[in-house]
């Protein structure tokens, strides 16, 4: 195989047939300089990402703010059982699960030249329900609420990744993905402290102070939604701010990168790839790695603001000491993405993230007995700092499925599939940090150990699949690939063509 073959492969994660581009598109190709891809990039970083970010950001703060709301009395004043707020917790993942494939199936199918619109809407609407917390009378309406927001919350993730694998090349993705992932480990740390300032306000107007954290972080979401379809970047075809030789370089290196798929008679979504997704083993092993994250980092962040008062903080100061573990969480996402990027690699440093997430909970289980005490309270806090190390993971599992999907269609669904399979670690993580345990929380910190356990199981069996699937391909000619197969069935084959390489 050439060098140019190889480094193409490397580059796009499949081998493009010769007849993709013609003379003309190779030569203008070869003629974009790296500084104007640098140039035209950074135009589209900073359209896409900041703006991503902030609405992540939001999504993640109100879907978690209900801890912080606990500490601040909801539970007793709704006349909550433990029981019934795990339930409360739990419930909102169950339409979150649901709708998150149909979402990017209408994404891709009715609003993929204006993104904006959908996401737009979406943030409106859950907007509008989280301020209906603020105003909840029993468990029934919570539920009610803790539902609708599931639903309306369901498109956004999945679609944000989507949105980002149409303007950039798969060894660009994690890093922008990790950036905006990192605003859930911002939310956390933002959280505690708008929980903080907002619990001041209680009995202004007859609420109580955590009536006021969903009341206006609720209001500010939904102004937020109000501005996306005028700020948030649609496709490139359609920007103003792209010049036609920026323009005509991204539509010709994402075709590239779609080559096989795009002669595929299956392209737009339908059952067919639905099966096709559903049926791939390979996206439920990714969704037991991804569980080694969604465990934890759920269950941890509707819980923390507990744990922090199990170690004889007060609950203004609890608050106040979750912000540095969601900080260095934060921190960490961004370098490991950098890096993956860098290297081309995806599994090393979700592996990584992995290993630290076993041994923090291994340093918790056994000091999680006496977290008040002077020699374990600070051996407590650093495991809780080193957990938070684990936001690599879902950036680095989210890039590693885009970036071995082939085709539009069943990446938007396979992206989608993939996250709300993920997602069901969201319902296990809200039952197994059981006040009946505190402070041990036994099952907690061992529930959460064997998660990660498990994702880094799973994912040293996908990548040691990976390595054996691209060296068999590697060693058949492409006389002997066009002999076997047609142009066509190759393209209907997609990932699973013997021209695909999976990236590691």
């Amino acid at each position: 195989m050439s060098s140019e073959k190889i480094d193409k492969i490397e580059k796009y994660g499949v081998e493009a047939p010769d007849d993709v581009h013609s003379v003309e598109d190779r030569q203008f190709l070869e003629s974009f300089s790296e500084d104007r891809k640098k140039a035209m990039y950074r135009k589209i970083d900073w359209r896409l990402v900041p703006m991503l970010s902030l609405l992540y950001l939001f999504a993640y703060l109100d879907r978690a703010n209900i801890g912080n709301a606990k500490i601040e009395g909801m539970p007793k004043y709704l006349h909550l059982t433990d029981t019934q707020y795990n339930i409360i917790l739990s419930i909102f993942f169950v339409p979150y699960i649901i709708f998150e494939v149909p979402a990017n199936a209408i994404l891709h199918r009715f609003f993929s030249h204006r993104p904006s619109i959908w996401i737009g809407s979406l943030t409106i609407v859950w907007g509008l329900v989280m301020m209906c917390h603020g105003f909840v009378k029993n468990f029934s309406q919570l539920m009610v609420v803790r539902i609708l927001l599931g639903v309306t919350e369901a498109g956004f993730f999945p679609g944000a990744v989507l949105i980002c694998s149409t303007w950039y090349p798969r060894h660009m993705l994690q890093v922008r993905i990790a950036i905006f992932y990192t605003a859930s480990a911002l939310a956390g740390a933002f959280s505690g402290l708008l929980a903080f300032a907002l619990a001041k306000m209680d009995g202004i107007g007859g609420y109580r102070g955590w009536s006021w954290i969903f009341i206006i972080e609720g209001l500010a979401t939904t102004l937020l939604g109000l501005a996306v379809p005028f700020v948030l970047i649609d496709t490139a075809a359609g920007s103003k701010w792209l010049n036609d030789d920026e323009k005509k370089y991204i539509r010709i290196v994402m075709r590239e990168q779609d080559a096989e798929a795009a002669r595929s008679e299956h392209d737009g979504v339908s059952w067919k790839v639905f099966k096709q997704v559903i049926g791939d083993w390979q996206l439920w092993v990714h969704t037991i790695i991804y569980w080694s994250n969604t465990v934890p980092n759920y269950s941890m962040k509707f819980t923390m603001p507990a744990i922090m008062t199990a170690m004889g903080y007060k609950k203004e100061a609890a608050q106040l000491m979750t912000i540095p573990p969601y900080t260095i969480g934060a921190v960490a996402a961004c370098f490991a993405a950098l890096y993956s990027d860098k290297m081309k690699r995806r599994w090393p440093f979700i592996a990584a993230a992995q290993t630290i997430v076993c041994i923090a909970f291994a340093i918790l289980l056994p000091l999680g007995h006496n977290m008040k005490s002077k020699s374990n309270q600070a051996g407590s806090y650093f495991a809780i700092c080193l957990a938070c190390l684990g936001y690599p993971i879902s950036p680095g599992v989210n890039s590693w499925v885009s970036n071995n999907l082939a085709g539009p269609a069943k990446r938007s669904m396979g992206i989608a599939f993939v996250i709300c399979m993920g997602n069901i670690g969201g319902i296990i993580g809200s039952y197994i940090y059981m006040d009946k345990e505190k402070p041990r929380y036994t099952t907690g910190y061992a529930g959460s150990l064997s998660f990660a356990a498990a994702g880094l199981i799973a994912g040293s069996f996908l990548e040691f699949a990976l390595i054996r699937i691209n060296k068999k391909r590697e060693a058949m000619s492409q006389e002997e690939i066009f002999a076997k197969y047609t142009e066509q069935e190759l393209a209907d084959m997609g990932d699973r063509s013997p021209l695909y390489r999976y990236t590691l």
